[in-house]
């Protein structure tokens, strides 16, 4: 095929690896989707975890934080890999320590290996952006266009697809029975990535930055660490300050470093576009507030009668209250694309953020019915489809083909942060409503975390508005 200029560097680009060019979305799809689900694994199996390794709810926590810290810290190593031209052998190796993750799960091991293969699982979702540069390279520009939303809205919803699966196998035949439906699906991910993942286009390269690599990955620990310890903050809130500063410094440093190196980990020079940097706002506060909502309904769903309020519902059950939230998600992620024919992207950023809000409305205003709160799941699914199908278009309107993967990586790490910020902010509010000697908080402590997250919405509209303002006045000076 003839060469292609970008930035500057002609570049040729290659044929689809695929013996069949029309399989490569579905391989797209697939892997997007199985590392979003394996990674949230962590989430059903909690408590089955604490039972069945002898280990504190707290200790068993740590299966679904240090997936996300993992996840985390590769996103943007894994972006940057991406953009050079091992993108191919990249996804495989990935996807390859994903699978030997998952295989440690599934062996009767201590429960320290279990962790051990929870961190490996979660360096997957560093490939979410990989995918979207595999698809901005080898298809049409207006196909890419949807086939990216498509795949930002399914690594949301791969929790919803993950979370009810899990969760039966558990009851059905343990923690290892769900680990091991992860194990046969990463290995069905790898094997399709082998099939299917295409090479790079020729006249890219890429070097990694170590010692910016190794500043954010103490950065985002402290981070997520701060955001999982929830009574840290509770009982020892000067340590807590004391270590939020430090995280505060280290991401400083890191972008000093970054400014300063030629070859950086993310051109931070590149995330204070006013569109990018808007964008990147925007997905922080939203997702706080999309993943406090997330964490009440499914919390909410949960608390036995006794309490007063809540429904007693089992793991499995309450993961069922998830299905509205994947369906409409996938379906607003369906209708976005169109959307986009009429309407900019940060106004469908903003609208989708006004429905968020009003799932939150509708959870603060009703939920004494089990209706009502899968009413509100499918709310809150509606919306975030929708503002993850529109999100890549904003930041890549202004992004080179080459930094494709770099720049999206960047923003799901401010993704994962604020949603790691949403389930703790969650969880501290709820912490505040429970009195003296109660399992379980007061009823209206649900109502003041979704009266935060309408508030979380309105800060994320008011931004996205603020960027459709800006993109209107450059294209009608």
């Amino acid at each position: 095929m003839s060469g292609q200029p970008i930035d500057g560097v002609a570049v040729k680009a290659f044929p689809v690896a695929c013996s069949e060019a029309r399989l490569l979305v579905p391989a797209l799809m697939f892997i997007a989707l199985v590392v979003a689900a394996v990674a949230s694994l962590g989430t059903p199996l909690i408590t089955s975890v604490a039972t069945s390794f002898h280990v504190s709810l707290g200790s068993a926590q740590w299966t679904l934080t240090v997936a996300l810290l993992s996840g985390a810290v590769a996103t943007p190593l894994l972006g940057r890999l991406g953009a050079g031209p091992h993108r191919r052998a990249t996804i495989l190796v990935t996807l390859a320590v994903v699978v030997a993750g998952s295989a440690l799960t599934v062996l009767p091991l201590p429960f320290a290996w279990l962790l051990v293969g929870r961190a490996a699982q979660g360096v997957g979702l560093g490939l979410t952006a990989l995918m979207m540069g595999v698809a901005r390279d080898h298809l049409p520009e207006e196909r890419s266009a949807a086939v990216i939303a498509l795949i930002s809205v399914v690594s949301i919803i791969g929790a919803g697809v993950g979370y009810p699966l899990a969760a039966l196998l558990a009851e059905l035949g343990g923690v290892r029975a769900a680990y091991g439906f992860g194990l046969v699906v990463t290995a069905a991910a790898l094997l399709t990535a082998w099939r299917c993942m295409p090479e790079a286009p020729e006249g890219r390269s890429a070097h990694v930055d170590v010692a910016g690599a190794v500043v954010l990955a103490a950065a985002l620990l402290l981070v997520l660490f701060l955001a999982g310890e929830r009574n840290l903050w509770s009982r020892h809130l000067a340590v807590a300050a004391g270590l939020a500063v430090v995280a505060v410094v280290l991401l400083c440093v890191w972008a000093v470093i970054e400014l300063r190196s030629t070859t950086p980990l993310v051109d931070v020079r590149a995330t204070r576009h006013p569109a990018v940097a808007g964008a990147n706002l925007a997905m922080f506060v939203g997702g706080i507030g999309m993943y406090l909502l997330l964490t009440l309904i499914t919390r909410y769903a949960q608390t036995p009668h006794g309490a007063g309020y809540g429904f007693g519902l089992t793991t499995f059950v309450a993961g069922l209250v998830l299905i509205p939230f994947s369906v409409l998600g996938f379906v607003a992620g369906k209708l976005t694309p169109r959307a986009r024919t009429r309407i900019a992207d940060p106004l469908l950023l903003a609208g989708s953020a006004v429905v968020v809000g009003g799932g939150f409305a509708l959870f603060a205003a009703a939920r004494s019915d089990l209706a009502q709160l899968f009413a509100a799941m499918g709310v809150l699914g509606f919306g975030v489809g929708g503002f993850s199908a529109a999100m890549p278009g904003v930041i890549l309107a202004v992004t080179p083909k080459s930094q494709t993967s770099s720049a999206m990586s960047f923003n799901y790490v401010v993704r994962s942060v604020g949603y790691s910020l949403g389930s703790a902010i969650g969880g501290l509010i709820l912490a505040a409503g429970t009195g003296p000697g109660h399992l379980f908080p007061d009823d209206s402590a649900y109502t003041t975390a979704a009266l935060v997250g309408i508030g979380a919405m309105a800060i994320t509209t008011l931004t996205s508005l603020a960027l459709a303002r800006r993109r209107s006045s450059e294209t009608n000076p």
